[in-house]
């Protein structure tokens, strides 16, 4: 491993580089252009050439991109905050500072951690050996969810889909741990591989639990044939983006049907809920085949796995050796990680997802001034007037859907950079003595709070994110836009930046916010959030043809060691940004008319650095393991084509730059949809 010094020497030198462009008050950082390349050729080498040459990925990153760049700049701001929680002597108990030092503390103390070695999971294996029924598997199923652990299906309450005013009980597919079902029946030599490793994997973390090898390896094959048999019965990641078919509402009467081996009464029961008389079962098909597997796999088989689930579930939270493990597998050989966070960054972090209201209210002081939310507003403002203005204007849209498309626009909320009202953590239960129980205990009680919802009218203040987090959302089902404090930082956002870089960053970013609700599955969400069509049918033929325009477009990409991207699993981001990219430069534009052009800068006109500045934001180095894993199963494209192919359909960017018709970055068959 790379030493400590080195290390922050790599970090040392790679900031330097980054925060000299971010400390430009109006310009960009044009050292990191390649003037080589022809901006009409591949835009993104363009912009990014000479950064992407001379940036190395730090060896505790898959990749290094701006997002990582924010991210670690926060951390190093959350950092003070927690080691100052973590000094103050005699906090009130329960109050901020209390929860946040004594959990940061219990994480730091890797010492208690690895003297208490597996014992934190002693009483929950117990229980799990005296398993004796498939009425007593399943009993212990819904405490082991309760707790936070996994296995055979995903549960929790959110808004109905089709009643958004009200909670609603929702069972989903889930348990096969590699990351998608695909990963198990792909013949390939690296899929193969892959299993292959995963299953060395699960061997060398029941060795760690205790297990002699021979006894490991027969429970690893346990294991892997009971994930296997998920994975068969599952829905692939473009088939989960489908709203509609993912939406199966059945009352208890008609699980105990679909089901009838598996006691939803008893479940509902153990986990708390009160008031549910219909669940949403995501995936019937999986379910009924998990129906079957209860009376096929004999319970023997079922404590193995369950006490698969505890121990993997945990392998964060225990001793060096089992992080190490799952390090190995999922950071090195699935992302191509060369070495783990510091640790400091790992406590950290695990603060911010336990109880990261706590932690975000301090990190919203020092980072995110009134001045910058007011300004965000306005922008916001200025990206829907550029919207209305658009949806006016379409040409392929009836007016009897631009009514309701404006309806909708209209009916949008939007949230910045933190919540305005808290929930709290009165009766959450944190001390200095055991990180794992922190960890069960501040779980816990988010699923408590999270069952407690159900039958209960939707709480549309609560956010889906914490305060420092470097990302943004759109949720269909609340009609909203979300903008955390973690994200409203350089490059993205700045209110002492040039107007042009802030429409290509941040203004591209709410602009792609709103697109969501407007994308393929977006646009089947009316103004008040529920999954109803407000299209006509000759309208919605015309909308699909031209996001089957973005799917072909990007199923003509490759990563660098060849993977093809996936267009109809990327659909929704690409659309987003193709529609998020039109409405900021328009809303550019509208916000220059009636005042003194802007003057050029370092030569490139606002237009040129809108660009620019969007393409500067996606910049990335990544290792070839994560761009294969990303094209494989995220939703989003990889970054080189989040520039160009966006770019490449808009006739403002040809414009901007001058390029002709035959240059590769103007489409022949230009996807345009908003």
């Amino acid at each position: 491993m790379t030493s400590f010094s080195k290390f922050m020497a790599t970090v040392l030198m790679i900031f330097s580089f980054v925060l000299a462009s971010m400390a430009q008050s109006s310009g960009f950082d044009v050292s990191r252009m390649d003037r080589t390349t022809d901006a009409c050729v591949d835009f993104y080498q363009f912009a990014n050439g000479n950064w992407l040459r001379s940036t190395k990925i730090p060896a505790e990153y898959p990749s290094w991109n701006s997002f990582t760049i924010v991210y670690e700049n926060n951390q190093n701001i959350l950092k003070k905050v927690v080691e100052d929680a973590a000094k103050t002597a005699n906090a009130p108990k329960g109050s901020d500072t209390q929860l946040v030092g004594d959990y940061y503390s219990s994480c730091m103390d890797e010492a208690a951690i690895e003297k208490a070695g597996i014992s934190p999971l002693t009483p929950y294996l117990a229980k799990i050996a005296k398993l004796e029924t498939r009425t007593d598997v399943q009993r212990e199923l819904a405490e082991l969810h309760n707790l936070g652990f996994g296995g055979l299906f995903r549960f929790y309450i959110g808004p109905d889909d089709k009643n958004s005013s009200v909670y609603l009980a929702s069972a989903y597919q889930g348990g096969f741990g590699l990351p998608t079902r695909d990963y198990w029946f792909k013949d390939d030599a690296k899929s193969v591989e892959t299993r292959a490793k995963y299953k060395e994997f699960v061997t060398k973390v029941f060795e760690l639990a205790g297990d002699d090898a021979k006894a490991a390896a027969e429970n690893m094959d346990t294991v892997t044939a009971i994930q296997k048999r998920f994975a068969g019965a599952a829905r692939s990641p473009v088939e989960l983006r489908d709203s509609e078919k993912n939406y199966n509402k059945r009352s208890l009467a008609d699980l105990a049907k679909l089901t009838p081996n598996f006691s939803w009464n008893n479940y509902l029961k153990a986990r708390g809920v009160q008031k549910a008389e219909e669940i949403n079962i995501g995936q019937p098909e999986y379910f009924q085949e998990l129906n079957k597997m209860l009376v096929d796999v004999p319970v023997t088989q079922w404590k193995t796995y369950l006490r698969w689930v505890v121990i993997s579930g945990s392998t964060g939270s225990l001793t060096k050796a089992f992080r190490d493990a799952s390090f190995d597998f999922y950071g090195k050989y699935l992302s191509g990680q060369q070495e783990q966070q510091a640790r400091w960054k790992t406590c950290t972090q695990d603060v911010d997802s336990s109880i990261g209201e706590s932690l975000g209210q301090e990190f919203v002081k020092a980072t995110f001034s009134p001045q910058a939310k007011a300004r965000m507003n306005e922008l916001i403002d200025n990206l829907f007037a550029a919207y209305k203005e658009r949806i006016q204007k379409l040409d392929w849209m009836s007016d009897a859907t631009k009514k309701r498309a404006l309806e909708k626009l209209a009916a949008f909320s939007r949230k910045i950079g933190y919540p305005d009202k808290l929930k709290g953590y009165k009766g959450l239960e944190i001390n200095r003595a055991s990180f794992f129980e922190n960890s069960i205990n501040a779980t816990r009680f988010e699923i408590r709070r999270n069952m407690a919802k159900s039958g209960k009218p939707v709480d549309r203040t609560e956010w889906g994110m914490t305060p420092p987090t470097v990302n943004a959302y759109n949720d269909s089902t609340l009609n909203e836009i979300v903008f955390p404090a973690g994200i409203l930082q350089p490059p993205f956002y700045s209110a002492n930046a040039d107007d042009a870089l802030n429409y290509g960053g941040i203004g591209a970013v709410i602009g792609h916010e709103i697109t969501h609700g407007f994308d393929d599955e977006g646009s089947k969400y009316d103004a008040q959030g529920n999954l109803k069509s407000w299209w006509t049918d000759a309208d919605r033929k015309a909308f699909d043809a031209r996001n089957e325009c973005v799917v072909k477009q990007f199923d003509g990409y490759r990563t660098a060691d060849g993977t093809p991207l996936n267009g109809k699993l990327t659909l929704g981001e690409n659309s987003a940004d193709l529609g998020g990219l039109t409405m900021a430069f328009l809303a550019m534009e509208n916000s220059m008319k009636g005042k003194p052009r802007p003057a050029s800068i370092d030569g490139f006109t606002p237009e040129q650095r809108f660009f620019l500045g969007w393409a500067q934001v996606w910049a990335e180095v990544a290792t070839p393991q994560v761009e294969a894993t990303q094209a494989q199963t995220d939703p989003h494209a990889i970054a080189r084509f989040r520039v160009n192919g966006p770019l490449s359909n808009m006739p403002e960017f040809a414009a901007a730059f001058s390029c002709k018709k035959d240059n590769p970055m103007v489409r022949k068959d230009v996807c345009m949809i908003w």
